[in-house]
């Protein structure tokens, strides 16, 4: 599934996270990493959904679920939460977390590299782009960066090269991830919570007491 259908999907409550996942924890480094590597079409790992009817579907945030059947994340929150937090440039419904990991994103044209931004080093520097500028305003965006560009004889030379690597950043959320789900009526709550601790191996897994709230919360929506 591309990228810009997953956001999009988030935006219309076809996709959330369950009540029993916990909030966003990556870093900087981490959302810049993820970045560097989607530029360089690196492989970062798909998705594992839980496929369940939105009627009884317990999620995080304030956002309503579409109606019918919805996918609750349940691997691949940290990345998609970083995705969606840089490409939209603000944090997701469902988000629980420090927001400044994603915020001020930018790609440097020459080097190719990406880096948050920084006053002294990047205000006065039109090699420096704004990621998610660019890729909430598209076109419109390269176009701005391009005027600016040309009117930089240093830059005006390469400005056919700058505007490729732009497009090839841009294009990030036309890349297919990967998306695993897990289906039938047999999935139950208890059941996706053992999956979810077996894929999450290397976090930290859920308690007795986060299954038991989570099945509280299941059975009674008002104690969420």
């Amino acid at each position: 599934m591309k990228i810009a259908t997953i956001l999009d999907h988030i935006d219309s409550g076809h996709m959330a996270l369950p009540e029993f996942q916990r909030g966003y924890v990556w870093n900087r480094e981490q959302v810049r990493g993820l970045f560097e590597s989607l530029y360089k079409r690196h492989p970062v790992g798909g998705l594992l959904v839980w496929v369940t009817e939105s009627n009884s579907a317990q999620y995080r945030g304030d956002g309503s679920l579409s109606p019918g059947v919805v996918q609750l994340i349940l691997d691949g929150q940290q990345r998609i939460t970083s995705l969606y937090g840089v490409v939209r440039g603000k944090p997701p419904k469902f988000f629980d977390g420090n927001k400044q990991a994603f915020t001020g994103l930018f790609f440097n044209l020459e080097t190719e590299t990406f880096n948050f931004y920084q006053p002294m080093k990047m205000q006065q520097d039109p090699l420096w782009i704004d990621v998610s500028k660019l890729m909430k305003e598209g076109s419109q965006a390269m176009a701005e960066f391009a005027q600016e560009l040309s009117q930089r004889p240093e830059c005006a030379t390469k400005l056919g090269e700058y505007l490729q690597r732009l497009s090839h950043l841009l294009s990030i959320t036309d890349i297919d991830l990967h998306v695993e789900q897990v289906t039938g009526a047999d999935k139950t709550l208890d059941v996706v919570v053992d999956i979810f601790n077996r894929v999450n191996s290397g976090g930290t897994k859920l308690s007795k007491g986060d299954l038991a709230l989570a099945k509280i919360c299941a059975d009674w929506p008002e104690a969420r």
